[in-house]
């Protein structure tokens, strides 16, 4: 006679709550904050960790950011409250190493970062998820707003239930083995509104807490400032060329302007509206054209992070859907493999603005699951 199959808890492991030792990473928020609480009622052997990764002093004063003093103290007093254990990891070294030293290097290359991909690739699932493991942990769960399915092949990545707060484009870079530690207890919610009435149900007093906007290391979402803080001399001024090679103005450093950017150029009075095509490090120039010269549909990615069942190169293109803003809805496309890392993704429809420095992440067209990304690059 077979043997039952042992009854799986509601993180999918087969031992009672109580047996079951869980790592939260709790940035202090509301996401997080109810996950460990939730699974602290469930009965599971919680513990939580909070990340210090930047700022000092000035981090109590900043509103809008994540994993600062404040933060951390909101953290401690969920623990507090809901009877587990709390530590505070001093990462600032690690993080500054694996994410704000790129994300400088990034954009005085005249690339457009994002690093809190790295962060959770580099930091949270990486160090913090080795941390887990010290501890003993039988797995990781964080305040994503993305599902976890298992699958024929293994545990599969999917977007959430609730679109507004999808945050699959941020994390495409997890690898299938960080996604067997990985939990997601907040994917299937339909709304924030779930999460924060599951938070005035447990009486957190993170419950009204606004969720975080801008980077933790960029407050007020002032990109420049920071650079010229970690570069001195970066925001070199220079020349404002068009296309056709006319110069039209100058510039206070190439830092301070995006791909895509229309306002605060500085060259009115012209008959045609300019946008920022592309951005010359080298020889410190804004190169400004009509809006035409945005759009692309060839778009060369690297460094990518597959999902599928069947390997990246099995296939000699995929049709799926891409992303290639966190802010854009996903596109139909085909990706033509060039190794296990690298891909040429054709756009059906052309998009705008698409710059070098953001993710190109790989959607089913007829699903909700994620096939991984990439990093888009200039090519060669």
């Amino acid at each position: 006679m077979p043997l039952d199959a042992p009854t799986l808890n509601s993180l999918g492991l087969p031992k009672p709550p109580s047996e079951t030792r869980v790592v939260v990473a709790m940035s202090g928020g509301v996401d997080s904050s109810v996950v460990a609480a939730m699974l602290a009622e469930e009965g599971y052997d919680v513990i939580g960790v909070t990340l210090q990764l930047y700022d000092h002093g000035a981090a109590l004063a900043k509103k809008g950011a994540c994993c600062a003093g404040v933060d951390i103290h909101d953290a401690r007093r969920v623990a507090e409250q809901m009877g587990f254990p709390h530590y505070v990891l001093d990462y600032e070294n690690i993080f500054k190493d694996a994410v704000i030293d790129e994300f400088a290097e990034s954009y005085l290359g005249g690339a457009t970062p994002v690093p809190c991909i790295r962060c959770n690739e580099r930091v949270k699932f990486k160090d913090l998820l080795e941390t887990a493991k010290d501890l003993d942990a039988d797995c990781m769960a964080t305040g994503h707003y993305i599902q976890r399915m298992d699958g024929c092949g293994g545990p599969e990545l999917h977007s959430a239930a609730d679109a507004n707060r999808d945050q699959s484009y941020f994390l495409f870079s997890t690898t299938p083995e960080q996604l067997s530690f990985l939990r997601f207890p907040l994917g299937h919610l339909k709304s924030k509104a779930e999460t924060r009435a599951l938070a005035a149900k447990y009486g957190l007093s993170v419950a009204d807490k606004p969720d975080s906007q801008d980077i933790c290391f960029v407050p007020d979402g002032n990109y420049a400032a920071v650079i010229e803080k970690l570069r001195p001399g970066a925001a070199d001024p220079g020349k404002i060329v068009h296309a056709d090679g006319r110069v039209l103005g100058t510039h206070k450093g190439v830092i301070h302007y995006t791909i895509g950017q229309r306002r605060g150029l500085g060259i009115g009075g012209l008959e045609e509206p300019l946008y920022v095509v592309k951005l010359d490090v080298d020889a410190k120039q804004v190169i400004v054209g009509p809006k035409d010269m945005l759009a692309t549909r060839s778009v060369p990615v690297r460094e990518i992070n597959w999902l599928g069942d069947e390997p990246f190169t099995s296939r000699e293109e995929w049709h799926l859907s891409v992303r290639v803003r966190s802010t854009r809805p996903p596109r139909d496309a085909i990706v033509r493999p060039i190794s296990a890392t690298e891909a040429t993704v054709e756009l059906i429809t052309a998009e705008e603005g698409i710059s070098p420095g953001q993710a190109c992440v790989f959607y089913d067209p007829e699903g909700t699951r994620i096939f991984g990304g990439g990093w888009i690059w200039r090519g060669n």
